[in-house]
C-alpha cells in the first residue's frame, strides 16, 4: 500500500454539508487525515488537486452487470472501468442476470468474477424469489452468508401479496434489506411512457403515475405488517411523495432512491421516438421531475443511482414501443447529476450526500464519507469542464446513452479505490 497525499482540493464532505479547502492523506488504503495543513510524509506520493474538487466515491445502487448470460451487453471488466471513468467506487448489483442471481452458487460465481475483473468495489444483490418469478422466497439466510447485502426481484414486482409478506418477514428476522420497485404491475404492463397529452399525441402506450402511489401503498402496507427494511428503488412522481413522507413520519424503516435520468431528463425527451429515452419507468413529466428533485434537497428522498442498465443496439434499434427499456449510466453519472449544481437546484454536499453517504449508510458499507479510518475511496473531479458526450468512447460494452451529443459540465480527473488509481492521468 502507498502513501498518497492530495493537496490544494476543495474537500466535499456530505456528512457536515461543508465544502472545505486543504488536504487528504491516504494510507494503507485508507484515509489517515484531512484538514487544511498536513505535514507530507516522508516516501509518499503528493497529486496536487488544483484547487478541483475531491469527493467520497459514489455507491451506485442497481447497477446491472450482465454476467451471467448476456456478457456481450456488459461484463464485470467493462462495468469496472466505465464506474471508474465515472467516479463510482462501489457498484451494487441486480440479480436480474441470465440466470438470476438466487443461489449462494451464482452469488459466489459473480462475487468471484467482479473480484477478478472489476477494478472498482463491487457488492452483489440477490433475488427475493427463485427465478425472481414471486412464486417462491429464495434462501435468504445462505445468500446473506455468501455476500448479498440486500434483496430485490428488480423491476418484477412480486404480485403475490402472500410470498411477499413472507419474504419481508423473513427479512426482517435477519435485519436484511429489501429493494423493491413500487409499480401497479397490471396498470404499467407493456407502458413505453407516462400517461399524458404528449404520450396522446405520440400514440404510445402509456402508464398513469397513480401506477407508482399504488405500488407502494401496497408495499407500505406490507411494511407496518412486517416492520421489514426496505428500500424503493425508483420514486419518480410527485403523487407518490405524500405516501412516503407519512411512512417515515410514522417511523418505518423505509427509505427511497431515485435514477439520475428521472432527475434530469422529462417525458418531453423522448421527441420524435428515440428509444434511447425510454427507462423504467417511463420519463415522466416535468412537474414530477420538479418535485422529485425537492424531494431530494429535503432528504425525503434517499439516494440517488445510475440505475446502469446495458442493452445492445439490437434492443434499441426498434420502433419505440418494442424497444427494450433502459440506459447506461455509470460514466454520465456525475455529470448529469452535475448538472442539477450549475442550476442551483442542489450544492454539491446535497448530490454526495444522496450519491455517496446514503447509499453506504443504507447497505451498511463503510464507504461514502470522508473521516479518518473510512476507506479511501475518492473521486477527483472539475466540476466546470465542458465536454460534448459522445457515446462511442464509453468505456461500456453497450452505449445506450441518453446524453449522446448533449453538452455536459463535470469531467473526473481521478478515481481511487482503497487508495489505488484506478482512473487518470495524475
Amino acid at each position: 500500500m502507498t502513501t498518497t497525499l492530495i493537496t490544494n482540493v476543495h474537500m466535499i464532505d456530505p456528512q457536515a454539508s461543508a465544502v472545505e479547502h486543504g488536504s487528504i492523506l491516504m494510507q494503507d488504503g485508507k484515509i489517515a487525515a484531512h484538514g487544511a495543513e498536513i505535514a507530507i510524509p516522508e516516501g509518499a506520493r503528493v497529486i496536487d488537486g488544483r484547487g478541483k474538487y475531491l469527493a467520497p466515491g459514489i455507491v451506485d445502487i442497481g447497477v446491472k452487470v450482465c454476467e451471467p448470460g448476456e456478457r456481450h451487453k456488459e461484463s464485470f471488466k467493462s462495468a469496472g472501468q466505465a464506474a471508474a471513468a465515472g467516479g463510482v467506487t462501489t457498484i451494487v448489483t441486480r440479480p436480474d442476470t441470465l440466470p438470476a442471481i438466487d443461489s449462494p452458487e451464482t452469488l459466489e460465481f459473480v462475487t468471484r468474477r467482479a473480484q477478478e475483473a472489476a477494478p472498482v468495489n463491487v457488492v452483489p444483490m440477490a433475488a427475493l424469489t427463485k427465478g425472481r418469478e414471486g412464486r417462491e422466497m429464495t434462501e435468504l439466510g445462505f445468500l446473506l452468508d455468501a455476500g448479498a447485502v440486500a434483496f430485490s426481484d428488480g423491476d418484477h414486482v412480486v404480485t403475490n401479496t402472500k410470498v411477499l409478506s413472507r419474504a419481508l418477514t423473513y427479512a426482517k428476522s435477519l435485519n436484511a434489506l429489501v429493494i423493491a420497485h413500487p409499480q401497479e404491475p397490471i396498470l404499467s404492463k407493456g407502458a413505453a411512457v407516462t400517461s399524458g397529452k404528449f404520450a396522446s399525441l405520440r400514440g404510445l402506450p402509456a402508464v398513469t403515475p397513480m401506477a407508482e402511489r399504488m405500488g407502494l401503498d401496497r408495499d407500505i402496507a406490507l411494511l407496518e405488517m412486517t416492520g421489514a427494511k426496505y428500500h424503493a428503488d425508483q420514486i419518480t412522481t410527485a403523487r407518490a411523495l405524500p405516501a412516503l413522507e407519512r411512512a417515515k413520519r410514522n417511523g418505518l424503516d423505509i427509505t427511497a432512491g431515485t435514477s439520475i435520468h428521472h432527475l434530469t431528463l422529462n417525458e418531453l425527451d423522448v421527441a420524435d421516438y428515440r428509444t434511447f429515452f425510454k427507462v423504467k419507468p417511463p420519463l415522466r413529466s416535468e412537474d414530477d421531475r420538479l418535485a422529485v428533485v425537492e424531494a431530494v434537497r429535503h432528504g425525503l428522498i434517499d439516494t440517488i443511482s445510475s440505475m446502469h442498465t446495458p442493452q445492445d443496439e439490437e434492443s434499441k434499434r426498434l420502433p419505440f414501443e418494442e424497444a427494450a427499456a433502459g440506459a447506461v449510466g455509470l460514466e454520465t453519472f456525475l455529470p448529469a447529476a452535475l448538472r442539477l449544481y450549475h442550476a442551483g437546484d442542489l450544492t454539491l454536499p446535497q448530490l454526495f450526500r444522496a450519491m455517496s453517504l446514503n447509499p453506504a449508510d443504507r447497505l451498511g458499507l463503510p464507504g461514502g464519507r470522508l473521516t479518518t479510518g473510512a476507506p479511501a475511496d475518492l473521486v477527483l473531479f472539475d466540476a466546470e469542464a465542458p465536454f460534448v458526450m459522445d457515446r462511442s468512447k464509453l468505456l461500456s460494452k453497450s452505449k445506450n446513452t441518453p446524453f449522446d451529443g448533449a453538452r455536459m459540465q463535470g469531467k473526473v480527473l481521478a478515481t481511487f479505490v482503497s487508495g489505488t488509481q484506478v482512473f487518470g492521468e495524475l
